[in-house]
């Protein structure tokens, strides 16, 4: 998809204020094109500005609003549209109704906000330091997650996921991991509800980053290096390529594998499905909140990461409803990595979310089920696939993708943290990359945009990558051609 087109900036409206943990309620569109306020958490906090800020108290399902609904996803068998029964061997009842459901908000259950009150609502920081550095008229706001528990915002469907399983009487929950974010906070949740958590890491992230798997098992969990022998799966696998460096896909297929196998167990996944995404638009509603109490023009571009797209569609989406209701007019961008560029280069077909072909057959942009990404640092976006619902506001044209490398990604992570003080994942590193992009175009044009970006977690256990690449060891990997083609030909053909 081409770049977005430049435009003016929106008009600025209030006094200028420092951006920090700031919310304010606003109307909210309901069922019929009505509007009404929000109901937030009694939790409210004062902030350096005065202004409360709330946890919202529902999440926001964007299906409900788009003008054409995403296709189904099919049974991986038969071919035809999934049923709830066909999901129940994977997920809880209500997960799964959270999965199909077209209803505009869900509730979020008391237990689920008295543990979001632990760390939300996250701050929303106006990166000035990063301006000046910049030498830009823009403004850039990144909202920031990394100040859960598990320092990510996985943690914001973790423990609803985990929450929903204990209620449901479940006593172990299997999920995999890529970077290691997800199964820390899957970790993390199931230790508050007294769950057995089992995690399949992809073994280049498993050896990458130690600290990540003492995390989970400080939390309890049980990590193995995927591929692994414990499954049918990973021991097919490692037949074919005993130093496989592993993919999400496959790691998928060896929890998938445990989960339909045990009476008592049951799958968690932390992204691509929509009741994952679901539970991230906590992100996008207090940022519409915090925005507004600042007194700050709407976004002209809202940039975040794409792996499975639960971080980009967490803050994108409630922008996206209200663009779509007129109130506001963001362009949208989500930025993957060169070497795995599942937007950018796959194509809109049905394919198995894993390698093992064990999961629903989903409409999504792929690069094929078998496609095994190279052993970038930003291992959480190693992902052969998209998210359904991402894929489809793609195809409708409301949003754009771009790829960028490695190595660009980590050259902007470091003015990001001499300036602001953070150290991000190497995920959002490719959200910083494209806002610095966008804010340099910004610096040419003299246009004073508001840049709005998703910074998804920190990368505190992601030192040994900042060590290559300021060492300078740190290369650039792309997706050979040949590797492309052979692992499309397998898509199946519906």
């Amino acid at each position: 998809m081409a770049a977005a087109t430049l435009r003016p900036a929106l008009p600025q409206a209030g006094p200028e204020q420092r951006a920090s943990l700031l919310c304010a309620p606003k109307h909210r569109v309901a069922a019929g094109g009505r509007t009404r306020s929000p109901s937030f958490a009694a939790r409210a906090s004062l902030k350096s500005s005065g202004a409360r800020a709330s946890i919202p108290k529902q999440w926001y399902n964007l299906v409900a609003d788009l003008p054409v609904k995403p296709p189904p996803q099919l049974h991986p068998q038969t071919h035809q549209p999934l049923v709830p029964s066909d999901l129940s061997p994977l997920f809880p009842d209500e997960l799964i109704r959270q999965e199909l459901t077209e209803e505009r908000f869900v509730d979020i259950p008391e237990e689920v906000i008295d543990v979001y009150e632990l760390w939300r609502p996250t701050p929303l920081i106006r990166a000035k330091r990063l301006e000046k550095l910049l030498g830009t008229p823009a403004k850039i706001y990144y909202k920031y997650e990394g100040t859960s528990p598990a320092g990510s915002h996985k943690a914001n469907t973790a423990v609803p996921q985990a929450w929903y399983n204990a209620a449901a009487g479940v006593r172990s929950v299997v999920t995999e991991t890529g970077a290691g974010q997800w199964g820390s906070a899957l970790s993390f949740a199931s230790s508050l509800f007294g769950l057995n958590c089992e995690v399949w890491q992809v073994r280049a992230s498993f050896d990458q980053k130690p600290y990540r798997r003492l995390m989970m098992e400080t939390w309890g969990a049980t990590v193995h290096p995927s591929p692994s022998e414990a499954t049918a799966a990973g021991r097919a696998i490692l037949a074919a390529d005993p130093s496989s460096p592993g993919s999400l896909g496959m790691a998928i297929s060896e929890a998938v594998e445990v989960a339909a196998t045990s009476a008592d167990t049951k799958y968690c996944l932390g992204s691509v499905l929509n009741h994952v995404l679901l539970h991230q638009t906590v992100i996008g509603e207090e940022c519409l909140e915090q925005l507004a109490a600042l007194g700050e023009a709407p976004p002209d571009v809202v940039i975040g990461c794409t792996g499975g797209g639960s971080n980009f569609g967490g803050l994108a989406f409630p922008f996206i409803r209200e663009k779509l209701a007129g109130r506001m007019s963001p362009e949208f961008r989500a930025v993957e990595p060169a070497a795995c560029p599942t937007l950018t280069k796959g194509v809109y077909a049905y394919d198995f979310g894993d390698t093992a072909g064990l999961t629903p057959l989903m409409k999504m942009h792929t690069l094929g089920h078998g496609f095994v990404p190279d052993p970038i640092h930003a291992g959480g976006l190693r992902y052969h696939g998209m998210a359904p619902l991402i894929s489809h506001v793609y195809e409708l044209g409301f949003m754009e993708a771009i790829a960028i490398q490695q190595t660009e990604c980590f050259q902007a992570a470091l003015q990001f943290a001499r300036t602001e003080g953070i150290i991000p994942a190497p995920e959002p590193t490719h959200a910083i990359a494209a806002a610095i992009r966008e804010a340099l175009e910004c610096k040419k044009t003299g246009e004073e945009k508001i840049i709005l970006m998703a910074m998804c977690g920190h990368g505190h256990f992601d030192l040994a990558s900042y060590e290559m690449y300021l060492r300078g060891d740190m290369v650039d990997l792309s997706h050979p051609a040949e590797k492309l083609e052979a692992s499309l030909a397998a898509v199946p053909k519906i």
